[in-house]
């Protein structure tokens, strides 16, 4: 026990004598591990932070444990023959139906109703075009996890009574009332003066999409405003927490179905969407990019362990006589292959540690500059090391080989 421990002590020392004595060569033939380790590591790095990103923007956008039930509604890309399908099956949402919702999901906190128009908005010869018009219900703060950070959210009871009040969006925030409070401004829509009486902090965004460019109205004027359009309304839900969320959805999907009297095996006349969902359809897609990316950068990590077979056999060229010299005192094979193994393994796990590091200062500085939270994780750093570990042994088996073959009279006499 004492001679194993004896000659991987010496197999180590040796392994780092030899690295140091030439630093620089060492350092060159590291490059390539070290950049490949900290690629795969900052690729996963970027990819799990792309998926907090994007999870994070939905969050503010759309909110938590949030569905919604709409005539078209659906997540992903949809074939243009089940588009069509849909688009001549299914039938526009009505009030009544919103109403019947609230009053029978058990398992939600939440029901409420949205439509949308859009308009060019003129104040004081100020323009402002495409500014989405949302016709809400009270509760939608709630539903979608609004935050006023002026102000406050128009009632239920503004709602009940059509009120003419507004809650603003950012973007229409800074471009009329940068320099002044917006609540209790007024703000013309259709020639119609509405009271602000709230604004809403700035939204994630999607791509496409700006939810930042808006003003919130009670959905009652905007129906009298707007009419109810070829789509009719969206409902919108909300479950208490996330054990109820799915129970909520299928509660909320079937007592459509009863209340259109859709039979069994007959398909719904509506679409449903909810969050999760699209969360899902990010993480398919990061995936994705991961299932690309990944063996490409791995390959630079092949490429460095080439590099290190090549440094390998000239190390066994230039300590040729070394070898002979040991076996001249009773090396065996097996010991010689172990100790340029162990050289070589050294050498792509040193690369790995380092890699390892530069990927995280790579990564902070990343998060540091494109407000991007990047998060390493276990699975990467893993795997880098891993694969360093193994091609460092693989890279350094022909080398090993070939010096444990050396005929010690052969190797002695080529000093």
């Amino acid at each position: 026990m004492r001679q194993v421990y004896t000659f991987y002590a010496d197999a180590f020392r040796i392994a780092f004598q030899s690295i140091l004595e030439h630093k620089l060569r060492a350092f060159l033939t590291l490059l390539g591990v070290i950049i490949g380790v900290a690629s795969v590591v900052v690729v996963g790095a970027s990819i799990s932070g792309l998926n907090s990103y994007v999870s994070t923007q939905i969050s503010k956008v759309l909110g938590t444990n949030h569905f919604m039930i709409a005539r078209m509604a659906f997540s992903g890309r949809m074939a243009d023959g089940e588009f069509e399908k849909a688009n001549r099956r299914n039938k526009k949402i009505t009030w009544d139906e919103y109403e019947y919702l609230k009053a029978n999901c058990q398992n939600c906190s939440e029901v409420g109703a949205q439509m949308f128009a859009g308009t060019d908005l003129n104040e004081n010869g100020v323009e402002m075009p495409s500014v989405t018009v949302n016709g809400v219900t009270a509760n939608f703060v709630e539903i979608e996890d609004k935050t006023i950070i002026d102000g406050r959210f128009f009632t239920a009871d503004e709602v009940a009574r059509s009120a003419k009040v507004c809650v603003i969006a950012d973007d229409v925030r800074e471009k009329y009332f940068s320099d002044k409070s917006a609540v209790g401004q007024t703000l013309k829509l259709r020639g119609l003066p509405l009271k602000i009486v709230g604004v809403e902090d700035k939204r994630g965004q999607l791509p496409g999409s700006s939810f930042n460019r808006a003003i919130y109205i009670p959905v009652t004027l905007h129906l009298q405003l707007y009419g109810r359009g070829a789509d009719g309304i969206q409902i919108h839900g909300k479950g208490a927490n996330p054990e109820v969320f799915e129970k909520a959805i299928e509660e909320a999907r079937l007592e459509l179905r009863n209340k259109r009297g859709i039979l069994g095996g007959k398909e719904d006349t509506f679409g449903l969407v909810n969050t999760k969902e699209l969360g899902g359809q990010i993480d398919e897609f990061t995936n994705s990019i991961a299932a690309v990316v990944i063996p490409i950068t791995l390959i630079t990590l092949i490429v460095g362990g080439i590099v290190v077979m090549n440094i390998m056999l000239v190390s066994v060229t230039e300590r040729t006589f070394e070898i002979g010299l040991r076996k001249a005192l009773g090396a065996t094979r097996k010991q010689i292959l172990l100790q340029f193994l162990i050289e070589s393994a050294l050498l792509c796990i040193s690369g790995g540690i380092i890699g390892l590091l530069v990927a995280v200062g790579v990564t902070q500085l990343i998060t540091l500059l494109a407000g991007i939270t990047m998060s390493i994780t276990i699975t990467y750093v893993i795997l880098a090391v891993a694969v360093s570990s193994i091609i460092g042994i693989l890279a350094g088996l022909y080398p090993a080989f070939k010096a444990a073959k050396l005929d010690p009279i052969v190797a002695l006499t080529k000093n």
